[in-house]
């Protein structure tokens, strides 16, 4: 896959002078799965170590040929949830806990990583504690406020409160871990999401993609990526496509990405007459993902809460910064370590349309304000959310003696 030879070939070097860094990442997400949590760990592992960094994950499809090439060495397991079990995930905190403690034993590993308080963080604490490791569990924010205070919330806070270190995905995870959940602020590492500059940088418009969709001569391109949740405000962005257009702006909306509210989606387009301006191209291939960031104009998530769901940071925020390009983000969640409002961006409320709709025409109005804002964007990710930065932090907190 070219997808793996392109990381691998990216990661080769920072994964020198590693060998006697002996890690065990436990988590349910990684790559092959879609998304910006399973890129994250898969970009901090291939960067932190070779052979002698375990990854424990669940089996999926595309596993096998995904791991033939990979630097880490992987252990993939079959990990289900039964309904009559209590609790559910019983069978799947078990098999997490054997294959662990036999590796963390046998590998004499230096540390054991989670990739979330509940399954994984609980296992990794135990099995932490019975080899005398320290444990390093990651934070994302959406996973902290949506299981209400029942039995799940104090498990995660029992296991927050006793790892070595939480690594807090942005500032707003951060507040939530020391004031919802109690954990000692000394614990949490402030560990920002990276993003591969090489991969994603600017370039002129591609003019190719532009016209696959009809956006030509002075139209503008609004792009989105991103799974297709509620909280991410994509609807949002339909609902203020009408008004957008009376106002005389002559633009298209590209959608990427997959997702349960496809349908919806699709439905809310035809409701508000915007059909034909509506592009849903789902998933989009490695290559050409970075193309697409080059065609827009203007990047737009306008994510808000729904009932404790948020957007911890937004990957795809920094994916846009690195090509240059301003963002309209949403003020819930941890979005605004993401995106600087009125210096890389509009920050704005995910549920006020004419908020969304103003803020969408300021930037498309503008074309000096927009390049200096994706410029800004750019040179912000240069200077704090590069992978050699967080893998060299990362490597400090597992010497680092509490």
């Amino acid at each position: 896959m070219k997808q793996i030879e392109n990381q691998v070939t990216g990661a080769s070097t920072e994964m020198q002078g590693n060998d006697n860094l002996r890690l065990l990442m436990i988590t349910e997400l990684f790559l092959p799965t879609k998304g910006g949590t399973a890129v994250s760990f898969d970009d901090d592992f291939r960067r932190l170590g070779g052979k002698e960094v375990h990854v424990i994950t669940a089996d999926v499809p595309g596993a096998a040929e995904f791991d033939r090439n990979h630097p880490n060495t992987i252990h993939r397991l079959v990990l289900k949830r039964w309904e009559w079990l209590k609790p559910e995930s019983l069978l799947i905190y078990t098999k997490l806990f054997w294959k662990s403690l036999w590796l963390a034993l046998t590998t004499r590993t230096t540390a054991i990583f989670a990739g979330r308080a509940l399954p994984e963080g609980m296992v990794a604490l135990i099995v932490g504690r019975l080899t005398r490791r320290p444990v390093l569990i990651y934070a994302h924010g959406e996973e902290l406020t949506g299981w209400g205070r029942g039995r799940k919330f104090q498990a995660m806070c029992f296991t927050m409160r006793r790892a070595d270190w939480i690594l807090s995905n942005s500032d707003n995870t951060r507040d939530t871990l020391v004031n919802l959940l109690g954990v000692d602020s000394d614990r949490i590492a402030l560990t920002y999401p990276t993003v591969d500059e090489k991969r994603f940088y600017p370039a002129p418009p591609d003019d190719e993609l532009r016209c696959s969709i009809g956006v030509t001569g002075d139209k503008k391109l609004i792009l989105s990526v991103g799974r297709l949740q509620l909280r991410k405000g994509f609807d949002s962005v339909i609902r203020s496509l009408p008004a957008l257009l009376e106002q005389g702006l002559n633009i298209e909306y590209a959608l990427i990405g997959i997702g349960d509210e496809l349908h919806y989606l699709q439905e809310l387009a035809s409701e508000f007459n915007v059909t034909e301006h509506v592009h849903f191209l789902g998933h989009v291939s490695y290559e050409d993902l970075p193309r697409w960031y080059h065609a827009c104009d203007l990047f737009a998530m306008p994510n808000r809460d729904i009932d404790g769901d948020n957007e911890g940071f937004g990957l795809v925020f920094l994916e846009a910064a690195a090509s240059s390009k301003p963002a309209i983000a949403g003020r819930a969640g941890g979005t605004d370590s993401a995106v600087i409002d009125g210096e890389t961006g509009l920050l704005v409320d995910g549920e006020k349309i004419k908020d969304i709709v103003a803020a969408i025409g300021h930037i498309l109005r503008n074309p000096e304000e927009s390049s200096r804002m994706g410029n800004t964007a750019r040179q912000r990710v240069l200077e704090n959310f590069i992978h050699k930065r967080r893998v060299d932090q990362l490597r400090d907190l597992v010497f680092r003696k509490r």
